[in-house]
């Protein structure tokens, strides 16, 4: 497995490989934030394949209620690894992972993450690596479907946050 950054070529294989509704394409839009240098988007590959992918913000979470409590703390948001039977196998892991090793290289350290009250299994994730809940918040965003249907969500969330150690401490 090879994790690296979003290059232009690779949007087009995302669509293709890892469904993420909207119109323009979510990951159009988070390599364009790479692209502008406020983020970077990292994939997991697989044997030439996109597998998995999550978006290092380096302003922090949008919420309010996060900002409130952790300021600008990088965030780690949209993890995700695809197709579904993929899960449990360490790309996840490996993307956190790859995520912290930047906000070091930065000088971070502290990196955050949002989890839905829904989604036990990455709960149980983030905790196993040393993530810890701060804040309930919720996550607020918007999307277009392929009829040009704009739809609002509101998803109930967790911020967690990890100190991270400097190299060699």
């Amino acid at each position: 497995m090879e994790i690296r950054p979003c290059r232009a070529a690779d949007v087009p294989l995302l669509d293709r490989h890892i469904p993420n509704p909207g119109a323009p394409s979510r990951h159009a839009d988070r390599f364009a934030r790479q692209e502008d240098g406020a983020g970077t988007y990292l994939l997991a590959w697989r044997d030439g394949v996109p597998v998995g992918h999550g978006q290092v913000r380096w302003d922090g979470c949008a919420a309010p209620e996060v900002r409130a409590v952790v300021g600008d703390c990088p965030e780690l948001n949209g993890l995700d690894v695809w197709p579904e039977g993929l899960r449990g196998q360490g790309i996840g892991t490996a993307l956190v992972r790859a995520a912290e090793e930047l906000v070091r290289e930065r000088g971070g350290t502290a990196m955050g993450l949002g989890v839905g009250q829904d989604n036990p299994r990455a709960a149980a994730l983030y905790a196993r690596l040393g993530y810890e809940p701060v804040v309930t918040y919720t996550d607020r965003y918007g999307w277009t479907d392929e009829a040009g249907r704009t739809h609002a969500c509101a998803d109930a969330c967790t911020f967690l946050v990890r100190p991270l150690e400097t190299p060699g401490g």
